[in-house]
């Protein structure tokens, strides 16, 4: 199998580096560039898989180039930081990126990432992958599930696009349909530090989901909030909450 190809958009040197000798050693194909310029030229001749990219580029935004990018496709995108402000996270999700880790990271954490944000994306990768827990189709509302594929669709047949974290998360509420869960057990879902990663930005991933899988996002049939408790996943149309 092709290695996949991991696009690397960083100012620093030593970093560029150390993140090409890991994702080798990993038996990923990374491609170091500097800026995104260097990033809108190369890919004009190479398909990537996924791209790294730094928050704060040299005399540039890391949130322009992940901007651009999600508005001309579905390039998988996880950001790097050495900041931890919340606001930052927060755009960085709301711009469309799938996965975000700050800086200094686990090694094993960032590969673990990557190789998540693939499977999402149906990207094949060379590193052997754990068996999907769950084959099952479910149906809530008008939408279903495809957990096989990870895929959800509505009832003209088209999909539904989800961010690596939306899935995520709605993969995560369909094992506990109808239950309680509180904000702490979601942010450790999505493999945060809780020390950087704070409840809003849990709350603009709800809101995010709740905008493709809900009919009305304002009056939520299935994904509801449960004032001072946390969020439930119905699965029974049982009336509106927000």
């Amino acid at each position: 199998m092709d290695r996949a190809k991991i696009g690397i958009v960083d100012d620093e040197a030593g970093m560029r580096d150390a993140l090409v000798a890991l994702l080798t050693e990993n038996q990923f194909d990374p491609i170091p560039m500097e800026s995104s310029a260097d990033f809108l030229e190369l890919r004009k001749s190479v398909d990537f898989d996924l791209v790294l990219i730094d928050l704060q580029l040299k005399g540039e935004s890391g949130l322009a180039l992940a901007m651009d990018i999600r508005h001309k496709g579905d390039l998988p995108i996880v950001m790097l930081t050495g900041r931890g402000d919340e606001t930052d996270k927060i755009i960085g999700l709301e711009v469309g990126a799938d996965d975000y880790l700050l800086k200094p990271f686990n090694p094993r954490e960032l590969i673990a990432r990557i190789r998540a944000v693939l499977r999402r994306y149906g990207k094949g990768v060379s590193a052997p992958l754990a068996p999907e827990r769950d084959d099952k189709n479910i149906a809530f509302g008008k939408l279903a599930v495809d957990r096989t594929n990870k895929i959800v669709t509505a009832q003209d047949g088209g999909e539904v696009p989800l961010t690596n974290a939306e899935y995520r998360l709605l993969d995560f509420f369909l094992d506990r349909p109808n239950k309680i869960i509180p904000r702490v057990d979601l942010l450790a879902e999505i493999g945060s530090d809780l020390n950087r990663y704070m409840d809003r930005t849990i709350d603009v991933l709800i809101l995010r989901l709740r905008r493709k899988i809900e009919e009305n996002p304002s009056k939520p049939v299935h994904l509801q909030t449960r004032r001072g408790q946390g969020y439930i996943f119905v699965t029974e149309n049982s009336g509106p909450n927000n």
